[in-house]
């Protein structure tokens, strides 16, 4: 099968996600979504971070919410060791599920940092990545570039739409009371 590995925080999930969900599994031909919670992104202040078990409860209810989407949540990189590095989950993944092809999904604000990534020319070569637009970069520059480096490089980038939401600007509505229902998954 085919798997979009769709990774991160996820503090909170919200319809961005979900249009990206939607389109992986729709347009872009995914059989499934593994929605993988991260325990703490290195490039994230954990200040303001739930814990990732609170955030994968939380993901496994958005997600039961939308059983029309080929969606699984799962808490492989909550039970390994760190680093908690992206090339180590996929590997492990793989180990798990011989039989599938992952893909990694991210956005091309990480797209523009990819090379700070551990293990990221692997990545690229065994796996592959699929890069949503984000606001503010060039995803099909970004995209140039890295396969300028090597051209055996897996990297696509899809017409997602864009959905102009924020985890942040939802935190921030949420500590000041403010109704934001209908930004949430």
């Amino acid at each position: 099968m085919k798997i979009a590995v769709y990774s991160g925080s996820f503090n909170p999930l919200h319809i961005g996600h979900q249009a990206i969900m939607e389109y992986l599994t729709g347009a872009a031909e995914f059989d499934w979504v593994y929605l993988v919670i991260s325990p703490q992104s290195p490039f994230k202040d954990p200040s303001n971070l739930k814990t990732g078990e609170q955030r994968y409860q939380d993901a496994v209810a958005a997600v039961r919410r939308h059983p029309e989407l080929h969606v699984w949540v799962d808490d492989i990189e909550l039970s390994m060791a760190p680093p908690h590095y992206t090339i180590r989950t996929l590997d492990a993944l793989k180990k798990r599920e011989s039989s599938n092809d992952f893909t990694l999904v991210i956005g091309a604000d990480n797209l523009a940092c990819f090379k700070e990534w551990s293990g990221y020319r692997r990545i690229l070569r065994e796996y592959g990545v699929i890069t949503y637009p984000r606001p503010g970069f060039d995803a099909d520059s970004l995209c140039r570039n890295l396969m300028a480096e090597d051209p055996e490089y897996r990297i696509s980038i899809i017409r997602a739409p864009m959905v102009n939401v924020s985890s942040t600007v939802i935190r921030e509505g949420l500590q000041q009371g403010t109704d934001i229902s209908d930004l949430l998954m």
